[in-house]
């Protein structure tokens, strides 16, 4: 079961969006402009150590949706420097070392439990969730210890997983700025 996240009532300096404005454009899947970046919905995963906050914002510019996970972090996480985004301080916490979430493997060890066990997002301390996730659950295979994870950062429907049959999915469902809703692969396992 995914648990409970704890969220603070907490100011945050930089913002999540004035960190990711920063960063995004440094990516090669990026091809918005950070100047009209706009949050579209979130979801959290509970890191069953307590010790990591887990983060998926859906951002969108010039009319598309990217998918960022971001991990937040009491200390920088030394393996991971090519993942760092940036600092924040949050009122709360003090200083979080905040990075891309598919170089921590704090996400990825939930990112794949999800999958594996058909589970969803975190249930949150306070606050309305701004969108559902889903994993699909795998039957066991011999070869597990094979599995690559893929992440899906754009979400036009044009980056769709590939023709192979993955092993296991995770689904995010959310409403658009349009009040549409919008269900698509986040995550892919194979």
């Amino acid at each position: 079961m995914s648990g409970t996240a704890e969220i603070h009532d907490a100011t945050l300096n930089p913002t999540k969006l004035e960190l990711l404005a920063g960063w995004l454009p440094s990516q090669e899947w990026f091809v918005g402009d950070p100047d009209d970046l706009a949050r579209v919905a979130s979801y959290r995963f509970v890191d069953p150590d307590g010790e990591v906050g887990i983060d998926t914002i859906l951002v969108s510019s010039r009319g598309v949706t990217y998918q960022v996970p971001l991990t937040y972090r009491g200390e920088p996480l030394e393996e991971a420097k090519d993942s760092f985004i940036g600092t924040m301080e949050h009122s709360v916490l003090g200083t979080r070392y905040v990075y891309d979430a598919v170089g921590d493997p704090v996400y990825l060890v939930e990112l794949m439990r999800v999958i594996h066990e058909g589970d969803n997002e975190a249930d949150l301390s306070r606050g309305e969730k701004s969108m559902t996730v889903l994993g699909s659950g795998i039957v066991p295979v011999s070869n597990a210890a094979g599995e690559m994870m893929r992440v899906v950062r754009v979400l036009d429907g044009h980056h769709v997983p590939g023709s192979r049959v993955p092993l296991g999915t995770l689904i995010g469902t959310w409403t658009d700025a349009d009040g549409q809703q919008q269900e698509q692969v986040l995550a892919v396992l194979r």
